[in-house]
């Protein structure tokens, strides 16, 4: 199991303070996904301590650089087993408006039981991010949307910007390498604009990148396109 203290101290380095409630949460989060990863493949990361730095603080690390205001709307991209939103959700006092897409249903289920089983909600949604974000009840209509590892910059802007409304953000968690000079074109011509492109390290030494790209205009209508397209021929 993870050291409770440990992540605690390491949440409190980076101004993130956690209460006895949420690092109980963060300890139940930790046991589903160890359990559920001797079902089924979630993470490569099984280790609690790097369970501890690689997952939860890095995804805590959103907090350091970027303020999410209570009540803020929040679509996770291509989730995963939760990171970042799920931890930001628990740092944040459940007090964010979480939607998960993802296209695999079992990482959706074991969200959607690690939510309950920390007694939190949120909006699951079993899709593909390029053709998800087509439909008007989805498209532009989040304040932030996040991603964390799932492909390269340019292509992640193309799956995610659609989402953000004008004045929101898309800030992606990626790593060491500096990915924004070759994503500049996709992101001026999906409307938006380099806020931010930061390094650190997590406590263990890993190099890691936060992306802020705030949303300036409406995303073109034609995209995101065919995934095919967007991966074949990215911006």
């Amino acid at each position: 199991m993870i050291d409770r203290d440990l992540l605690q101290k390491y949440a409190e380095d980076i101004s993130v303070p956690l209460d006895n409630n949420m690092l109980s949460q963060f300890l139940v989060y930790a046991g589903e996904l160890i359990g559920t990863n001797r079902q089924y493949n979630l993470t490569a990361i099984t280790d609690p301590e790097d369970i501890l730095i690689k997952h939860f603080i890095d995804s805590l690390m959103l907090l350091k650089y970027f303020d999410l205001d209570y009540g803020t709307k929040i679509i996770d991209v291509g989730s995963g087993a939760g990171f970042p939103t799920l931890p930001l959700m628990i740092a944040k006092n459940n007090k964010l408006k979480a939607t998960f897409v993802d296209s695999v249903q079992k990482k959706l289920f074991f969200i959607a039981n690690a939510l309950k089983r920390c007694g939190m909600e949120a909006e699951l949604i079993a899709a593909r991010a390029e053709i998800l974000a087509q439909n008007k009840n989805y498209r532009e209509q989040y304040d932030v949307a996040t991603a964390r590892a799932v492909a390269p910059l340019n292509i992640l802007c193309e799956y995610c910007l659609p989402f953000v409304k004008v004045d929101g953000y898309f800030i992606a968690l990626k790593g060491a390498e500096d990915e924004v000079p070759a994503a500049m074109n996709a992101i001026e011509t999906l409307g938006g604009e380099l806020e931010s492109n930061v390094s650190y390290k997590l406590p263990n030494g890993d190099a890691r990148r936060i992306v802020i790209i705030k949303k300036i205009s409406q995303t073109p209508t034609e995209y995101p396109r065919k995934t095919k397209k967007i991966t074949t021929k990215p911006l």
